[in-house]
């Protein structure tokens, strides 16, 4: 076994619209691609996670053929090879793809490309954890430790304990209602279910013939036929169109019999409204680009252009855009996703 095939291959998706953080993450930019979470955007702080040479190799990144030359731009010169989705069909057949592509021993970590981790040494450790049983053939997932009764996630119910840290998955259950939440938070065998995965790719791929046969016929097929240009590589857009579209969740962890979990504290966010970018700043007003703001309470207040001009309002969300201005209540930012459908139905 060669020394690259034993480091860990970051595999980062960035196939994501981001429209819940509309108007400013658009389909031509979305939320990966913008610095909402400080001075570097969130693809460039994914990157800087997995920038160890001596324990990572160069990133797969899989992303929407649409943003190749914004993700050049942010490669910023690094080492990565991209692999350029024809469409969307979901985590399942990106991952799979990415997993075609690498060594069959390479542990894969798959992370999407616009979440938020502020303890990056918290990261590494739950990584350094889960190898032993990914290398035996494991597949693992990342629970981050609770600290709300959220219902806006899926969460991971821990079982046996498997090795320091690591524990069986026992189920993992669908987004809860707030008695449900609270009832597992109190219980401390339930984590949230962050959407970060490490595995060996013969792992994962044995996994998907076993429980998600077409989405691997189609990935096999749409990668037999990719068009290679340097380290850019353009799976056939015909076969990879057929695949069904399924997450890596319902195709394959819900359905393997290994699959093991780590419970980790390390500040992540998925950032998926504008109240979580504002719970990020601790609460309060949280300003950003050209604002005035008198007697405010409470407020995201957010331009990238035009000037926010604010008197005498609490508990609101404003953010202007390019030429568009969202405000609404501060707890219904669930709610920008209509907003979205309801422009594309005028257009």
């Amino acid at each position: 076994m060669s020394e690259i095939e034993t480091k860990i291959v970051p595999v980062i998706l960035s196939g994501g619209s981001g429209t819940r953080l509309w108007p400013m993450s658009r389909e031509e930019r979305p939320k990966q691609f913008l610095a909402l979470a400080g001075d570097e955007t969130m693809f460039e702080q994914t990157l800087a996670r997995v920038g160890d040479a001596g324990q990572f190799a160069e990133p797969l990144v899989v992303a929407n053929r649409r943003h190749a030359q914004l993700i050049e731009s942010q490669l910023g010169g690094k080492a990565a090879t991209l692999i350029l989705e024809p469409a969307a069909r979901n985590t399942a057949p990106a991952i799979a793809l990415a997993a075609l592509h690498a060594a069959p021993d390479a542990p894969l970590l798959v992370m999407p490309s616009d979440h938020v981790i502020a303890d990056v040494g918290a990261f590494h450790r739950a990584v350094e954890a889960a190898l032993p049983l990914v290398r035996d053939g494991w597949l693992a997932t990342f629970g981050i430790s609770p600290d709300a009764p959220e219902t806006g996630y899926g969460y991971i119910e821990m079982g046996e304990a498997l090795g320091e840290g690591v524990a069986k998955v026992a189920r993992f259950v669908e987004k809860p209602d707030l008695g449900t939440a609270e009832a597992m938070l109190a219980d401390g065998r339930h984590v949230w279910n962050g959407g970060i995965f490490l595995f060996r790719a013969d792992a994962y791929l044995d996994a998907l013939a076993s429980h998600a046969p077409a989405i691997l016929e189609a990935a096999k097929r749409a990668m037999a036929s990719a068009e290679r240009e340097g380290a850019t590589i353009l799976p056939d857009a015909a076969a990879f169109s057929a695949s069904p579209s399924d997450s890596i969740d319902y195709a394959v962890m819900e359905k393997a019999a290994r699959v093991a979990v780590v419970p980790v504290s390390m500040g992540w966010s998925d950032l998926g409204s504008w109240d979580a970018l504002h719970g990020l700043h601790g609460g309060g007003d949280a300003h950003h680009g050209e604002v005035i703001a008198i007697d405010t309470q409470n407020c995201l207040l957010r331009s990238d252009g035009i000037r926010i001009a604010a008197i005498g309002i609490s508990d609101l969300i404003v953010v202007a855009s390019g030429d568009s201005v969202l405000i609404m209540p501060k707890g219904r930012s669930q709610e920008v996703k209509t907003v979205v459908e309801a422009l594309k139905a005028k257009s």
